[in-house]
């Protein structure tokens, strides 16, 4: 039988991880090699299923950003996280620029779903996206940046859109925040920097307390805006907007809104309650009017 070259076999096992984790809509696996990894590709092939299990999302709602980490946006300028915080509610994503697959998939999806989102970016919200990778830097993206923006498609809303790069220590210090999992992983080439990671985006208050988790790279357009709403304290949105979070409440099991038919029931027992208020205050009303009419015409025919 013929032998199958170790550096191959490698590759393919980690195709087979990523068609998996791809599947599972949960993880997407990506490689980073040094010298020592792939030197030996039994190793490196022996261990991509114990570096799986430090891939994922831990949910840590109400948990504080850190607002005072330093990065760079893409313009090249220093910033802090906090800088994009304080007035309106952001969606925050972390990804890797060069990532062949994963984070392309789900920038492409959070762009998808907010061109059916009423809000807009730099009015409304915020949208936040940092790379992982602290060798990526500000000319890639800002080259990311002019593709999502120009996909979105909305005039004036560039401003809303910041793409950051920063150092490890930043990077770790917010990922460990949000509880974003993610490893290098060595790749067959041995010349990529790339990670595997799970694939999530999170919906943050104008404080910095991460309120809402959506998983994947497909995002309902309905849970987005009614998140936004709740994580802006209902500042944004119209009454009905304001009545629909009454409706739907969002359940971190599940990463989406759910209908409650409590409240539902709830709502319609007060619209009953008010429309038949409403009638009855204007039979009062008209019947008083009428008996005031009937009273003055009778005043006047005793006195003729």
């Amino acid at each position: 039988m013929r032998a199958v070259h170790p550096i191959r076999r490698g590759a393919l096992k980690t195709l087979v991880v990523c068609t998996l984790a791809a599947w599972m809509g949960t993880a997407a696996l990506a490689q980073v090699s040094t010298m020592e990894e792939t030197s030996n590709p039994e190793t490196v092939e022996n261990r991509l299923p114990a570096l799986l299990t430090r891939i994922g999302i831990h949910q840590h709602l109400d948990q504080q950003l850190p607002l005072n980490a330093p990065f760079v946006d893409e313009n090249g300028n220093a910033v802090k996280l906090g800088d994009y915080f304080g007035q309106r509610p952001a969606i925050l994503a972390l990804v890797y620029y060069r990532c062949p697959i994963l984070c392309s998939e789900e920038l492409s999806g959070l762009v998808s779903s907010l061109e059916m989102v009423k809000f807009m970016p730099g009015k409304d919200f915020q949208v936040v996206v940092v790379s992982i990778d602290p060798t990526e830097g500000p000319r890639l993206a800002r080259t990311e940046k002019a593709r999502y923006v120009k996909r979105y498609g909305r005039p004036g809303s560039a401003a809303g859109w910041h793409f950051l790069t920063g150092p490890e220590a930043s990077i770790k210090t917010l990922t460990q925040a949000v509880g974003f999992g993610y490893v290098r992983v060595p790749g067959p080439d041995g010349k990529l920097t790339q990670f595997a990671h799970s694939s999530a985006i999170e919906i943050v208050t104008p404080e910095g307390k991460i309120a809402q988790y959506y998983m994947g790279v497909i995002y309902s357009p309905n849970d987005l805006q009614l998140g936004l709403i709740e994580a802006s304290h209902h500042k944004i949105g119209t009454l009905v907007d304001n009545i629909m979070t009454y409706c739907y409440h969002y359940d971190p099991r599940l990463g989406r809104h759910t209908m409650l038919i409590a409240r539902i029931v709830q709502l319609c027992c007060m619209l009953t309650i008010f429309g038949l208020g409403s009638f009855l205050a204007v039979s009062f009303r008209r019947d008083a009017k009428e008996a005031a009419a009937y009273r003055a015409g009778s005043t006047r025919a005793n006195k003729g």
